[in-house]
């Protein structure tokens, strides 16, 4: 192997990072101006311009000169491509280059810590993993509820405005300003917006008793059409009848958290026409109101900040110290989120922070900018919503694209929220998989987990613990760690 040759390609990949960043942060100033979180921008320019490269054939050429791969170069690329290379001129016997700035190594994931801690509170002694439990009706009632979340040492509460109402939210709110008064720990208040509702609605009357199967036809209108359709065909109205013109022919509809899958075959006047094409074997699906409906093949043009969150929108700006903001897709509903938000607390409005939820395909095309566009005006994290973006992006890819978000954040330096199904037979009936409890200590790469409501919540919470502080001694991020080990 030619070190000379070596010292060459990773040059050429140092400038030409170093050129993408350049272009990327003028893409980004309108964002950036004003704003401290600069050094993180370029950061994130610099790993997104390492990673559209193939860097498989550098890889073994540098660990063969007993040097980083780069693999683990998330929160700090431009650092990591300058030690790699002043070891290699070293080497040649070449000019000696600047020393690689240790600080500079450690700024990123201090940065992520501090961010981190901000917004869900600080780690426990023997893990840096958050807890953030969703908060049942219970807690609005229950004096024993929330104080008993704190002594567990849980980090942050969400409300989910979703369900309930501004009563019971309020009530949760109370009792956890009272823990946080008797304990002195500053339990955090995350909210979250429920932005558009893409469910079923109504069906046509009688059709509550059909299901569908594979190879029937289905169809899907606006709830004011549902007496247009021909008689023969089973009917769906949707809750956002504005969705469907978005739907084109050829385009999927997946119903019930995929468990229907469709093609649209026509798109007539009074909506569109599907043929199932995956759907429950033997009984088939039954039609049934208040079930999700997804679709993957097609960009929803729609607001995520609607009406209802803007009214609901009075009341967490009064209350959370973040937002959840579901459904957010693109920059301008960033910006509108924020224009809402200083309307409604106009002197420190950037205090409160805000957490991208990550659930369909375009707002995974466009996290980077998503992330750069919130964080240049307030505290922000990424919440990995998991159950919508499976159904999104499909089950296969689900695994692959949690990874890329985790590293991606890394880069960014902003908090991941790892969300959704975590722990969830053994909430609900006390005895886990084993596929679950891996997925769990895969979660201890994220800053915070998120934990659903169910009868065992406060024992998953003890089993958590104690999973995250034994991951502790093994992994952070990518990195797997050498503690001493004691098995053989």
């Amino acid at each position: 192997m030619s070190l000379q040759a070596l010292a060459h390609d990773l040059d050429t990949l140092r400038h030409g990072v170093r050129a993408a960043v350049d272009r990327t942060l003028a893409d980004w100033q309108p964002w950036l101006q004003g704003s401290d979180y600069g050094p993180s921008a370029a950061n994130l320019a610099a790993w997104l311009a390492l990673r559209r490269q193939d860097l498989r054939p550098l890889q073994p050429r540098l660990r063969q000169a007993g040097l980083s791969s780069l693999g683990r170069c998330e929160a700090h690329v431009l650092p990591t491509l300058d030690a790699v290379q002043a070891l290699l001129h070293a080497a040649l016997g070449g000019t000696a280059l600047p020393a690689a700035d240790a600080a500079a190594f450690d700024a990123g994931a201090q940065r992520v810590a501090d961010a981190a801690s901000g917004l869900f509170g600080a780690p426990g002694t023997d893990s840096p993993v958050r807890l953030m439990v969703t908060l049942p009706t219970e807690a609005a009632t229950s004096p024993d509820f929330i104080p008993r979340l704190a002594a567990l040492g849980v980090q942050a509460v969400r409300i989910n405005t979703a369900h309930d109402d501004e009563a019971a939210w309020a009530a949760m709110v109370e009792r956890v300003r009272a823990v946080r008064s008797a304990s002195g720990e500053p339990l955090r208040i995350l909210m979250d917006l429920p932005g558009p509702k893409i469910r079923t609605a109504a069906v046509r009357e009688g059709a509550d008793r059909l299901r569908v199967h594979v190879g029937e036809e289905l169809a899907l209108v606006a709830p004011d059409q549902l007496l247009q359709v021909p008689e023969r065909l089973p009917v769906l109205s949707c809750a956002a009848p504005e969705v469907l013109r978005h739907v084109g022919i050829d385009d999927r509809v997946l119903i019930d958290d995929g468990k229907v899958s469709a093609r649209v075959l026509a798109c007539p006047a009074w909506g569109l026409l599907l043929k199932v094409e995956v759907a429950p074997p033997d009984k088939g699906w039954k039609l049934k109101p208040e079930k999700g409906l997804a679709f993957p093949d097609t960009d929803l043009d729609l607001p995520a900040l609607t009406a209802d969150d803007r009214r609901i929108l009075r009341f967490v700006a009064r209350h959370a110290d973040a937002i959840e903001y579901s459904f957010v897709q693109t920059p301008e509903d960033v910006r509108v989120l924020q224009v809402a938000l200083a309307a409604e607390r106009p002197q420190d409005w950037q205090r409160i922070g805000l957490v991208l939820k990550v659930e369909t395909q375009r707002a995974v095309r466009h996290l980077p900018q998503l992330i750069v566009c919130a964080a240049s005006r307030q505290p922000t994290a990424v919440m990995i919503a998991r159950g919508d973006l499976a159904v999104e992006i499909g089950f296969a890819r689900t695994a692959e694209m949690q990874e890329e978000i985790l590293w991606l954040c890394e880069a960014a330096q902003v908090p991941v929220i790892w969300a959704t199904q975590v722990m969830e037979s053994y909430l609900k009936n006390g005895v886990p998989s084993r596929g679950e409890m891996t997925d769990a200590a895969m979660a201890a790469r994220a800053e915070c987990v998120m934990l659903n409501k169910g009868p065992w919540l406060f024992e998953a919470i003890e089993m958590l613990d104690a999973l995250f502080a034994r991951m502790a001694g093994h992994i952070r991020k990518k990195s797997h760690l050498l503690r001493p080990l004691h098995s053989w």
